[in-house]
């Protein structure tokens, strides 16, 4: 026991990152293909899908995974402006490879929802770039 406790206290911050990127992840999906169920256009689907997801991301990320609990308007706002600019980046990156790879053909249908292999590999190069953005630009622990 005392190699998983240790295991879970050295990386406590990844592991959390990855499991709430999972409710983040699930977020983005779920609302993703309840877009698509009523009808919007698959890029508006991803589109609107994507602003859910970041929302749900700011506050999760914030609180649980970064710990940082400052309610100072100066730090918070700075914080909620770099990790928009940071998730528009990674949004913009991804609305831009979700359209070619639907066009290469990743466009199937899995699970009744069309276009969800292109989903999820957009999901993947955005969490890996989102983890960097988070943890050494957006929630540092430096004191300003």
């Amino acid at each position: 026991m005392g190699f998983v406790q240790d295991m879970l206290t050295k990386h406590r911050e990844g592991i959390l990152y990855i499991v709430c990127g999972g409710f983040t992840t699930l977020v983005s999906w779920i609302t993703y293909a309840l877009f698509v169920w009523v009808g919007l256009e698959l890029n508006v689907s991803n589109i609107l899908s994507w602003f859910c997801a970041v929302l749900f991301a700011f506050v999760v990320n914030k609180w649980i995974v970064f710990e940082s609990k400052s309610l100072e308007k100066k730090r918070v706002s700075k914080e909620l402006v770099l990790f928009f600019g940071a998730r528009i980046f990674t949004g913009v990156l991804s609305w831009v490879i979700f359209p070619v790879l639907i066009w290469i053909g990743l466009g199937q249908t899995i699970l009744g929802t069309e276009g969800l292999i292109a989903k999820i590999i957009v999901t993947i190069i955005e969490i890996a770039l989102n983890w960097v953005f988070s943890k050494y630009m957006i929630f540092t622990k430096k004191v300003e």
